[in-house]
Order: structure tokens, then C-alpha cells, then sequence
């Protein structure tokens, strides 16, 4: 599988890489998802303290160990859950940071996390605090590189400005060009990568189409636009192809994105994505095309 660089780092990631928060927490079902995502050449895995209570870090670690060397480990903090474990609140202070950082190199059984990222943050939040505590981080040795998991363009750009972070993780998928405008090419001018979740649209993007539909739509789109658009898209770029396949082509080919995470309950679903990820490119047509049928979009909230 190809690999692309991961910003101003030496790390480089394979074009697909493994959202680890549907793997679940029946380990020998969750060892045979990562497992068969090694099989399939990645070498992305990402997970977050926040995920089953760290019980997700656990899993991963275990699962990763005898190659650790090999892969590329990302996790996230800021989401804290509370003492009864009811729910969380955001923490992006210094202390905790440093704090939490040591539970998930326990949980993940490493000396060092390859990418620590930031699991959300506002324009409220401490930020030269924030980046103090990650660029400490660096120096001691417990993380490689740093990045931030936002959609919010405000505070995109005060990390852009203020940090040395290597990459952004942000939601983008033909159903949610939102990125486009301000983030992407923003990020790419600096040097600094894309990587992007919820490619498919919580399924809308795969054969499936409408049977994924909620009656509510998806965000901008109500359900009537999404029962005239996707078939459309479908017509129009996957006739002989995955409608999968078009989905994730279509984050790969905007040059700020290094990576595409996806989710995965079964080896199955693996392989599909990856399959999908070695296809053939989009051509820049089937980009205009797809631009021309949906919706560019803008962040109205989430500043």
C-alpha cells in the first residue's frame, strides 16, 4: 500500500489507515481486525484514551506489539471521563496532558506514541498551554510529533500559527466538503497534512446508499436530495466500480490529505477498504464532477 509523508515529520503513513474505535472490546474479534489490517500493508493505527473507557488502548498495544517498530501509533487526549464514569468533560490543560499522556503509554505498553493528538478542541481553551505541554512532550521523548482532531477553522488556525503540530485530523467525504474552503488549502500552504475520518458518510457512500439514510438527511443534505443525489453519483462514477471506492479516491485526491481512517467491525470490511484505497485514482473530470453534483458547504458553527 502507498505511503505519503505526514507533514514536516519523517513518518509516513499509508494512504488507509485503521480508526480503531470499532474494533470493540472482544479481543480475539479485535485482534483478527488489526491483523487482517497488517496483512493489507497499513501502517496507521489510531485510537484515543477515551475509547472504551482505555480499554480500547489496551487492545491495540497488545495486538501491536510484536511490531511496534513497523507501525505508526496515533492516540488522543482531552476528553476526560468523569470519576463515575457517566460521561466526560474537556481537559486541554497542561497538567493533564502530562498527566494522561503516562496512562496511555501504560495502556498502549510502548515507551513512545509516534503521533499524540489533541482529541478536539475551542478557541476557549489555553492553547499556548496546550502547545507548551505537547512540545515538552517531544523533547522528553514520549511523543514523536504532535496534531490536533478539529473541524473548528478558528482554532485550526491558532495551531497553524502557534504550533509545530504535523497534521490535522478532520471529518471530509463528498457528503461533507466543509474542509475545502478554509482548511484544506490553508493546511496545505504550511506544510501540514490532512488526515480525514467518516469518509463514507456513516455508509451513505457504499452500495448501500439509502439504506443508510436517516429520514432526517445528513447534515446540509434532507433525505429527498440524498434520494436524488446518490444514485446519481453512483451513474455517473461507479458503474463498474465500488461506490466505496470512488468515496475514498475522492479524499486522496486533494493534496493536503495524507491519510484516510476508516472504521471496521469485521477482517471483511479491511479488505474491502483496502482494496478500495490500491484502486485507480480519480481523474480530475470525476473530481469536477462530483464537485458540480454536491453541495461545497462552509463551517456555519464549529468556530
Amino acid at each position: 500500500m502507498k505511503k505519503r509523508k505526514l507533514g514536516h515529520s519523517d513518518l509516513y503513513v499509508t494512504e488507509l489507515g485503521l480508526g480503531c474505535m470499532s474494533i470493540g472490546t472482544e479481543e480475539k474479534t479485535a485482534r483478527s481486525i488489526i491483523e487482517a489490517a497488517l496483512e493489507e500493508g497499513i501502517n496507521y493505527f489510531d485510537t484515543a484514551d477515551l475509547y472504551d473507557l482505555g480499554e480500547n488502548e489496551k487492545i491495540v498495544g497488545q495486538s501491536l506489539k510484536a511490531v511496534r517498530e513497523n507501525i505508526i501509533l496515533a492516540t488522543k487526549v482531552g476528553n476526560r471521563w468523569k470519576p463515575d464514569q457517566s460521561g466526560w468533560t474537556w481537559d486541554a490543560s497542561k497538567v493533564y496532558i502530562k498527566e494522561e499522556v503516562k496512562n496511555s503509554l501504560k495502556r498502549l505498553g510502548t515507551d513512545y506514541i509516534d503521533l499524540y493528538q489533541l482529541h478536539g478542541g475551542t478557541i476557549e481553551d489555553p492553547i499556548e498551554e496546550t502547545i507548551e505541554a505537547f512540545e515538552e512532550l517531544k523533547a522528553e521523548g514520549f511523543i514523536r510529533y504532535y496534531g490536533i482532531s478539529s473541524i473548528r477553522p478558528n482554532v485550526i488556525r491558532e495551531y497553524i500559527n502557534k504550533s509545530s503540530m504535523v497534521s490535522v485530523m478532520m471529518q471530509y467525504s463528498i457528503l461533507d466538503r466543509r474542509p475545502e474552503e478554509e482548511a484544506l488549502p490553508l493546511l496545505h500552504e504550511h506544510g501540514i497534512s490532512v488526515v480525514t475520518r467518516g469518509p463514507l458518510a456513516k455508509g451513505l457512500l457504499t452500495d448501500k446508499l439509502l439504506s443508510k439514510a436517516s429520514e432526517k438527511g445528513y447534515l446540509d443534505y434532507s433525505y429527498h436530495e440524498l434520494n436524488e443525489i446518490l444514485p446519481l453519483l453512483k451513474e455517473k462514477l461507479a458503474h463498474d466500480r465500488p461506490f466505496t471506492e470512488v468515496a475514498l479516491q475522492y479524499n486522496l485526491a486533494n493534496p493536503a490529505v495524507a491519510s484516510v481512517i476508516t472504521g471496521a467491525s469485521s477482517p471483511e470490511q479491511i479488505k474491502r477498504n483496502a482494496a478500495a484505497v490500491r484502486s485507480t485514482p480519480l481523474t480530475d473530470e470525476e473530481v469536477l464532477i462530483i464537485k458540480d453534483l454536491t453541495k461545497p458547504s462552509i463551517y456555519k458553527e464549529h468556530r
